[in-house]
């Protein structure tokens, strides 16, 4: 694969993961106004952001199983096409139920753009290049971040909420085309389909995530919480076990033989709990309780979303220096801090000036550590297994996501309410000191990362692989056997 081409892989990936990033963000600035709109209650509104989750976290490891296998551009472009119509769909959703349906349709669709798009860019780059490659694709996500509050809030409050979901239309409609005639079709390698492996994985994640969902509403010790659970604990088993003895396992076991991978998966989980919790509680912090309206409430935020945007690309050109345990260990120990901090000075009567220094240590934080650990996951396995990886990361991200909103929102119902601003205060405050001990455990497993740089610590398939590169043009990957 030539350097043009290569560049043309990263930048339409990286516009599609702007898009589903962007799409999840927008939606915090406007909970507040659809929560009114609607009449949707604390639960509605968070199977508003989880329907979209579960879906995602359900769906990803097949969908990545299903892109080796069938060609990742193919079905890259199917998943935008199914994002514009999921889309659509909210944006015309006239109550919380549809809404909520037609989140799980955008969460499906967007678990055929993240993964692919993230193995994309890793086929399509060396090791050597790829952390500077992660580093612009979690730049350019970051736009998303730094954006997505600012602009959730200005189009809810100048226009209307189901403007939001309105404006991944010409952003989806214009990347399908440029997907199909710009990029190169790639594949996994082109193993039997594991259908045993793949209906446990699925049923593991939906019994999993179900569970986590459902526990505010009808109560941790209830039999459907218990039930669903430990069924997809059960169907988890059952997967490791059957993949430890399938001829061609959708996931190898033998990935998590690697530290990097063990370690940077765990972090990933850990700190996307963190990080979809506060997003969820911090934007109607500042509406609910500080008065703020949504256009206001996210350009309050921009001490924190817009260090991801200025932050991520220079850590990603730094993890061949000095590697990305520094990295992940101290960005998730800042963002931990900056939580903390913020929920020690929280209430209906805080100055807005005091949480720009918290803010902006949590962002820089987590902007360190999301594409160090991207990169250290993504190098740890051979070219061959990137399909694979970037389902599991991408997978355990929004599982991470699920759970750490639903730990948070139990710690916040138990405590607050929407009654009033000092009551949403109250339920605030242990709900964003849940996301900070969420980030000290990301924290304490990024210390587990190998020290050396992914490139000095890799194994043997890895180096061959590596070496069989040295002919291609610029040492890119081959192309691969159709």
């Amino acid at each position: 694969m030539n350097s043009k081409t290569a560049r043309w892989v990263l930048v339409l990936s990286s516009v599609a993961s702007l898009m589903v990033a962007l799409d999840a963000l927008v939606v915090s600035t406007a909970l507040g106004v659809i929560r009114n709109s609607l009449h949707a209650s604390i639960d509605e509104l968070e199977w508003t952001v989880n329907a979209y989750g579960v879906s995602f976290a359900v769906l990803l490891v097949p969908a990545a199983a299903l892109g080796d296998r069938l060609g990742r551009r193919r079905l890259f472009a199917v998943g935008l096409g199914l994002f514009v119509l999921g889309s659509i769909a909210c944006a015309l959703s006239p109550n919380a139920s549809l809404l909520i349906a037609s989140r799980a349709l955008q969460g499906s669709a967007a678990a055929l753009v993240a993964p692919l798009s993230l193995a994309l860019v890793s086929a399509a780059f060396t090791p050597e290049r790829r952390g500077w490659a992660m580093g612009v694709y979690g730049g350019i996500t970051g736009i998303a971040v730094l954006g997505g509050p600012v602009i959730g809030g200005a189009v809810t409050q100048g226009l209307a909420w189901q403007w939001v979901f309105w404006i991944n239309v010409p952003i989806g409609l214009a990347a399908i085309p440029l997907v199909l005639t710009r990029i190169p079709e790639s594949y996994g390698p082109r193993a039997r389909l594991d259908a045993p492996g793949l209906a446990l994985v699925t049923t593991a994640a939906l019994g999993i995530v179900w569970g986590l969902m459902r526990g505010n509403d009808v109560g941790w010790g209830s039999a459907e919480t218990i039930a669903t659970l430990a069924g997809g604990l059960a169907a988890l088993a059952g997967f490791v076990w059957v993949e430890r003895r399938v001829a061609e396992p959708m996931l190898p076991p033998r990935m998590f033989a690697s530290r990097g991978f063990s370690a940077g998966t765990g972090a990933n989980f850990l700190f996307s709990a963190a990080l979809f919790s506060a997003v969820f509680f911090m934007a109607q912090f500042q509406q609910i309780s500080q008065g703020q309206g949504p256009l206001d409430s996210g350009l309050r935020l921009l001490p924190w979303t817009g260090t991801l945007f200025i932050v991520a690309p220079i850590a990603g050109s730094l993890t061949n220096r000095i590697g990305e345990r520094t990295l992940v260990t101290l960005g998730l120990t800042m963002q931990a801090i900056g939580f903390a901090w913020v929920a020690a000075i929280a209430s209906p009567h805080m100055t807005y000036w005091h949480t720009i220094a918290p803010l902006v240590i949590a962002g820089a934080g987590i902007s360190m550590a999301i594409p160090s650990a991207q990169n250290v996951v993504m190098s740890a396995v051979a070219p061959a297994d990137l399909g694979k990886a970037s389902g599991t990361y991408m997978t355990m991200r929004q599982l991470g996501g699920v759970f750490g909103l639903a730990i948070a929102a139990a710690m916040f119902t138990g405590a607050g309410s929407y009654l009033s601003p000092s009551a949403f205060s109250d339920g605030f405050v242990p709900a964003l000191t849940v996301s900070a001990g969420l980030s000290v455990g990301g924290a304490l497993l990024g210390a587990l990362l190998p020290r050396r740089t992914p490139q000095m610590e890799v194994s043997a398939e890895v180096r061959v692989e590596r070496e069989s590169r040295s002919a291609g043009p610029l040492g890119a990957l081959p192309e691969p056997v159709k």
